[in-house]
């Protein structure tokens, strides 16, 4: 048995910045306890593409963040995120459904969490990669993304791990997975686990929670989220089984939020299993709206164009998981090749060119090429030809008179060479949760009463995101949570 004033549970963004701001705010004595070893350790976020959305009204705002020199901040369009536009796009890509309480907290403090980060040692650089682009020779950002973590999830990870262990003196116990909650019936005591297969007692008057959601555990995936569930790819970690969620639920936690929701992306069709480090960004397939999106009867499904990509991307894996074969093929012609992201080029691609289309139709495996012609057709005839395309806004050069329609980006497919890409669905975690206290990340039992001693933050918590997702969104509620949860813990592991 060691015996300690917080445990975390857990070691990605939220449970690194739940421990930094336990032992920052009020000097506990913190351990973490993680599932896999070091070198496969930081759960999501490791995964995670490093964008993180916060309120920003003006580049001044960035600068707080990131070094912008004086002529990059006036030459260049910086977008805004404010107050205003984070709510309308929470709300209104979760069916107004997100919990007013905890959305307003993430929103309002999001900026000053980004802060945060930044004096914890975390490097943020303007997102050239995946939210700009140059139009008329000025470069404009959009989707209110404009700066992201350098080195991405890992990068995160590694700037947080320096803070815990060198400045904090954080202990962290690798290949200990957390088993139950050591409870008496009133409050919580610590963690039973196991290290190496072998059982080990962690004691501490707070505990907090922060190793995820079930989309590891295909029986869960399979019973929370339906049938078929349980053959999608994990995009993310292999170790989030949902144990969190399981010891926190056998102690009467209350469940909040939207357990049969998931955050579900275009994916490469031959990808491994699970999330592969090693491979980076390798099977994302993001450039979707440049494309049309085609099954395996040769039909598209989905309006490619609806929005920018990171309002649709958590939402349009699982409508590619629906399609017959649970696959699709994204389809691209000269004009908008050149655009895509480095990854569609990459060696572990499924990817087929030609320079007709009767040949490409040829070779997209599994798919009707009669079916992909006719829609090739019918859809070039229904794009408006008096709209012209432009990258960095919502264009709305669209069809007419066609289902679904393309609402912005919508150019015919006439040039060749044209390239196809074979996709499925990734999910990377559930929106299942707990019910938490937003001023103090607290666990709250079925009756809606602090369970003494328990807290939780990050994809265990419940309320915040149904049905969709908005791009960035995650890693800085497990920041602004994250804090919340680490401050309150230490605090009552203190008295």
């Amino acid at each position: 048995m060691q015996s300690f004033d917080v445990i975390v549970v857990g070691k990605g963004n939220a449970a690194l910045c739940a421990a930094i701001a336990a032992r920052d705010e009020t000097g506990a004595r913190v351990a973490m306890l993680e599932a896999a070893a070091v070198d496969e350790s930081g759960g999501n976020t490791r995964f995670a593409g490093g964008m993180m959305r916060f309120v920003y009204n003006s580049v001044e705002d960035l600068r707080l963040l990131a070094d912008i020199p004086d002529d990059e901040a006036q030459n260049t369009d910086w977008d805004t995120n404010t107050q205003d536009q984070y709510f309308d796009d929470l709300y209104r890509v979760t069916g107004f459904r997100t919990d007013p309480r905890l959305s307003e907290i993430m929103i309002t403090r999001s900026l000053e969490a980004m802060v945060w980060l930044r004096s914890q040692g975390v490097r943020f650089v303007p997102n050239y990669r995946a939210a700009s682009a140059v139009v008329d020779g000025r470069r404009r950002f959009f989707g209110g993304m404009a700066i992201e973590v350098s080195g991405g999830g890992p990068g995160l990870v590694q700037y947080l791990d320096a803070a815990a262990l060198k400045t904090k003196g954080i202990e962290i116990f690798y290949e200990t997975r957390a088993v139950s909650l050591i409870y008496d019936g009133e409050r919580v005591l610590g963690v039973q686990a196991k290290h190496n297969g072998k059982p080990v007692e962690y004691r501490a008057p707070a505990v907090i929670l922060a190793c995820g959601g079930f989309e590891a555990n295909p029986e869960w995936r399979t019973r929370y989220l339906g049938p078929g569930w349980e053959l999608a790819k994990v995009r993310g970690t292999r170790f989030n089984m949902g144990e969190g969620l399981k010891m926190a639920l056998d102690i009467g936690a209350c469940p909040y939020g939207n357990w049969s929701g998931r955050h579900v992306t275009s994916w490469e069709r031959h990808a491994p299993e699970f999330g592969d480090l090693a491979m980076d960004h390798a099977c994302h397939r993001h450039n979707y709206p440049l494309s049309l999106m085609i099954n395996a009867d040769g039909k598209r499904f989905v309006d490619e164009g609806a929005e920018f990509y990171g309002y649709t991307y958590a939402k349009y894996g699982e409508e590619v998981f629906k399609q017959p074969e649970q696959f699709a093929w994204q389809v691209f012609d000269a004009k908008v090749i050149h655009m895509l992201r480095p990854e569609y080029h990459g060696k572990v691609a499924t990817r087929v060119t030609a320079h007709t289309l009767e040949e490409l139709a040829g070779k997209m495996e599994g798919v009707n090429p009669e079916g992909f012609l006719r829609t090739v057709r019918e859809f070039n005839a229904a794009v408006r030809k008096d709209v012209p395309f432009n990258p960095g806004i919502k264009d709305g050069l669209c069809t007419v008179g066609i289902e679904p329609p393309k609402s912005n980006w919508a150019n015919p497919l006439d040039t060749p060479p044209f390239e196809a890409y074979h996709t499925t669905a990734g999910i990377t975690f559930t929106f299942g949760g707990l019910r938490i206290d937003p001023e103090t990340g607290q666990v709250l039992d079925v009756n809606l009463q602090p369970i003494p001693g328990l807290y939780t933050a990050g994809e265990m918590v419940g309320g915040l995101f149904y049905f969709n997702y908005p791009l960035g969104s995650g890693l800085v509620s497990g920041t602004v949570f994250g804090r919340i949860a680490g401050a309150a813990a230490g605090a009552a592991g203190k008295r």
